[in-house]
């Protein structure tokens, strides 16, 4: 059974080109969930960068560097999910300029 070789330059242009989408997310949109799902498609590009190099070099690297980063995914959801209710509770919106007002 022979694997389907992809050159790893267009894994890493599909994964360049998530991580601007991602970033773009980021900078434009002011909802915290649509801000919080760009930073895991940001997350995800890396993944994908990670595993495309470890697989070039034949290093199980890649996806070691990738199991912490969906570890870390998951972490950042848990805390994303506590700050969107606390948000949505508070003020009765998701509008990050809102929680900019926070004090104390």
């Amino acid at each position: 059974m022979t694997a389907i070789g992809i050159p790893v330059e267009h894994v890493l242009v599909l994964a360049g080109t998530l991580f601007l989408i991602g970033l773009t997310g980021v900078l434009v949109r002011r909802n915290i969930i649509f801000l919080l799902m760009s930073l895991e498609i940001m997350l995800n590009a890396c993944g994908l960068a990670f595993v495309a190099a470890g697989a070039r070099w034949g290093a199980p690297d890649g996806q070691i560097m990738f199991m912490l980063i969906l570890t870390l995914a998951a972490a950042e959801v848990t805390v994303g999910l506590g700050l969107v209710l606390q948000l949505e509770r508070r003020f009765d919106t998701l509008d990050i300029d809102v929680a900019s007002e926070l004090k104390g």
